[in-house]
């Protein structure tokens, strides 16, 4: 087994087992649900965003193993950093996901979220892996729509 796949194992299992910033933002300005058809995940975000920085961050729901550790690991990405940045996170995580495997990651522009580029081998699984990240963005955006993965 590679470095790498063993790394994505632990900080996944990890996160799973103990997720981080699981519950729900008081005085949030931004919330949004999120619902994968395909696997039942569910999860709602709840955001607390001051002077264009996203303050606290929060999810809760349940659902899989690799979505719960992404939205656990998207909260700590993300909290306490200007907007763009967030946007920015989201759009280098979606690539990162929805590539091909030949792609070399940046692991440096990720950190942590470099594990889930295991994840694009699986595409069934890239779902469950971008769902807390669509749901991320309707909630900065202020969107009241679900967000889905089909």
């Amino acid at each position: 087994m590679s470095e790498l796949r063993e790394l994505y194992q632990t900080v996944i299992l990890d996160h799973n087992n103990s997720p981080r910033n699981f519950g729900n933002v008081e005085n949030a300005t931004g919330r949004a649900a999120g619902h994968n058809p395909l696997c039942g995940d569910q999860i709602e975000v709840s955001v607390r965003v001051v002077d264009g920085v996203v303050k606290d961050l929060r999810f809760e729901g349940s659902g899989c193993a690799i979505s719960t550790a992404s939205a656990s690991i998207m909260t700590q990405a993300v909290k306490d950093k200007p907007l763009e940045n967030a946007f920015a996170l989201f759009e280098r995580f979606h690539q990162l996901v929805t590539t091909s495997s030949e792609q070399a990651i940046d692991s440096e522009a990720l950190g942590k979220l470099a594990v889930f580029g295991g994840v694009r081998e699986f595409p069934v699984r890239v779902k469950c892996a971008t769902l807390p990240w669509h749901t991320l963005k309707n909630a900065l955006e202020g969107t009241s729509d679900v967000a889905k993965t089909e």
